[in-house]
């Protein structure tokens, strides 16, 4: 411990020894600090928090969605310190006093590009900064311009988000206008060759009254017509075959009752009656008639000619003959309509063959017309969607801005902490002086003790001789202590009177 004492007197003699030496140091130190310190320009800083709140009201009703109305204000805090809307600072506050030149408005745009910084702090909430350090603007020129550029940025912020969306609203209608009226000409053009098709192409479209419908119906009534056909042939042949058998004259007996020529042919009247009445051969009244016929027509055969009357229109076969017509009439009509049905069957077939083609070419103009259809209705709607997006954001004011710290009006500087450097310089400026003595004190071969001497020689040292000063040498070495005193006092003179100027100059900027 006592050796370390003893190193500690040491040192602090060999400073002390050479004191003028560590003071001139500190002295050139402490000025060309000092003067560093008094070049380096002071920087302003001004700051401002804005609060931006969104209704969600209406949101889901017209589509003002907060989700989007951040990602614009995150576009709108991402492009305000572009080139732009800095230029419209610079032309908006005293920095444009000297700009003269474009490349003096990009030198100005790039100082204010990092002189600037916009923080989100929360979803709604907002904070910019600016910095001003103009070496052509004085304290108080600069801490004013400070502020402006605060206050610029956020007339900028509202202009970008209210504006701006208007704007983009206005823009946005105008586009789908244009895509509408576009939509609307291509539609009534498709709408316009469809018809103008299905009237060429009439009959050999799909769909009802198709090539193949009509085949198919033609076909069913084809068979239909056979069917009938079939019927009144039978029914014809069955006429026919009553006709032959039935006389064409009955004999009328002169006086009283008739024979049996007469009483056949009402018979035979009778069963005429009941098949036209749609009496059928297995019906049991028509058997008996039958019977009764067979029975009078051998009673008839044996009666002489002419006997016991005269004869007279029968009138079953009247009937008869009429009936006959009338089935002869509908066989003919119906073996008409069958050869015209034939004749149209042969003239779809022909036609059968264009249909695949028609029908592809009406399904190209359908798929077309439904496409333009559907994309006129969803910009349609998309309009009138931003239509009433844009009113309500107009008019009831969807977006509040609201300052919640005005730009603030620096009173001192934020940069450099010139106080604190000026300390540091001091302590800098006696540290190197008394560095320097020390190291000097190193680098000479004189020692201060006889225990060094020893040391370094490795021979006993018998004794030491003490300094002895006469009156005047001590008279000197006071007069040179008290300069020392003095000139180390001056040092700290110069840092007070520098501390305190720069305290009035804050005080003058206030």
């Amino acid at each position: 411990m006592n050796g370390l004492y003893d190193e500690f007197k040491i040192a602090l003699y060999s400073v002390w020894n050479r004191r003028w030496l560590a003071l001139s140091v500190a002295w050139g130190l402490c000025l060309l600090g000092w003067l560093v310190v008094a070049l380096i320009p002071n920087s302003y800083e001004s700051k401002a928090r804005i609060s931006v709140e969104t209704q969600t009201i209406l949101s889901d009703k017209v589509g003002v969605d907060p989700r989007e109305r951040k990602k614009n204000m995150e576009r709108v805090q991402e492009t305000l310190a572009s080139t732009i809307n800095l230029e419209k600072v610079v032309r908006g506050t005293a920095l444009n006093q000297s700009v003269s030149t474009d490349r003096e408005l990009a030198g100005k745009v790039e100082m204010l590009r990092k002189s600037i910084e916009i923080k989100s702090e929360k979803d709604n909430l907002f904070e910019i900064i600016a910095k001003s350090s103009a070496s052509n603007f004085s304290d108080a020129q600069n801490a004013v311009l400070a502020r402006d550029i605060v206050q610029k940025l956020i007339d900028i912020f509202v202009e970008e988000n209210l504006a701006g969306d208007r704007d983009e609203t206005s823009q946005t209608i105008k586009f789908l206008d244009a895509q509408l009226a576009q939509r609307e000409k291509e539609l009534q053009e498709v709408e316009q060759k469809r018809v103008q098709f299905e009237t060429e192409n009439l009959g050999l479209l799909p769909g009802i009254g198709s090539v193949g419908q009509r085949m198919e119906a033609a076909r069913a009534e084809l068979g239909q017509i056979d069917s009938q056909l079939s019927q009144a042939s039978a029914s014809l042949a069955a006429l026919n075959g009553q006709l032959s058998g039935t006389p064409s004259s009955i004999a009328t007996p002169g006086s009283g009752g008739g024979g049996a020529r007469g009483q056949l042919a009402q018979a035979q009247a009778t069963l005429a009656s009941a098949r036209a009445r749609g009496w059928t051969d297995s019906h049991p009244d028509v058997i008996a008639m039958k019977n009764e016929i067979a029975a009078l027509r051998q009673q008839a055969a044996r009666e002489p000619a002419g006997g016991g009357g005269y004869g007279t229109p029968n009138p079953a076969y009247s009937s008869l003959q009429s009936m006959r017509a009338e089935r002869q009439s509908s066989i003919a009509a119906l073996q008409a309509r069958k050869n015209a049905l034939q004749a149209d069957m042969a003239q779809l077939a022909s036609k059968q063959t264009l249909e695949p083609g028609v029908a592809a070419e009406m399904s190209r103009i359908n798929r077309d017309h439904e496409v333009l259809k559907s994309q006129y209705d969803k910009l349609l709607t998309d309009r009138e969607q931003i239509k009433l997006r844009g009113q309500v954001e107009s008019e009831t004011d969807s977006v509040k801005f609201q300052v919640i710290d005005p730009p603030s009006s620096p009173r001192s500087p934020a940069a450099p902490n010139r106080p604190l450097l000026l300390v540091m310089v001091l302590i800098a400026g006696i540290g190197g002086g008394v560095g320097t003595a020390f190291a000097m004190g190193h680098l000479q071969t004189s020692y201060p003790t006889a225990e060094k001497l020893e040391k370094a020689s490795g021979l006993p040292v018998i004794g030491s001789v003490s300094q002895i000063l006469t009156s005047a040498q001590r008279a000197i070495t006071h007069k040179k202590l008290r300069l020392f005193y003095a000139t180390s006092g001056a040092l700290v003179g110069v840092f007070g009177m520098l501390m305190v100027v720069e305290f009035i100059q804050r005080g003058m900027v206030a």
